[in-house]
């Protein structure tokens, strides 16, 4: 087993609790779909989000479905001039067998912009 650290991000409509609870938790579903990943294989998560999402913290999102036992952290995003608006962003940091080629990013709806030369 290696440690790994995956990136992932997905963009919102609205700022609200329900709203970020959905994304956040779809793009974390999404992230251990893709790498095929379980509970045990996470060690931790960084979030961050973009100063326009003020509504609920991604760390309940993430304890909603389960990660509740895991270290999660959140962060504001730099508010660069051009930097995308509505964003969450996670850094993940898993064990995983497979090799770093393997292993996925997640970059879902119109975050799919900041990486578009990843495949889907």
């Amino acid at each position: 087993m290696r440690l790994h650290a995956l990136r992932g991000a997905i963009t919102c409509t609205e700022n609200s609790k329900g709203e970020i609870e959905e994304k956040t938790q779809r793009l974390i579903k999404e992230l251990l779909a893709r790498n095929d990943l379980a509970h045990d294989d996470i060690v931790s998560v960084i979030f961050t989000m973009t100063d326009d999402l003020t509504a609920e913290f991604p760390a309940t999102a993430a304890r909603g479905i389960g990660l509740g036992d895991i270290p999660l952290l959140c962060a504001r995003e730099l508010d660069i001039e051009h930097g995308m608006s509505m964003c969450i962003r996670l850094l993940a940091h898993c064990y995983s067998e497979r090799s770093r080629d393997e292993l996925h990013h997640v970059y879902l709806e119109g975050a799919r912009a900041l990486r578009d030369d990843l495949p889907e």
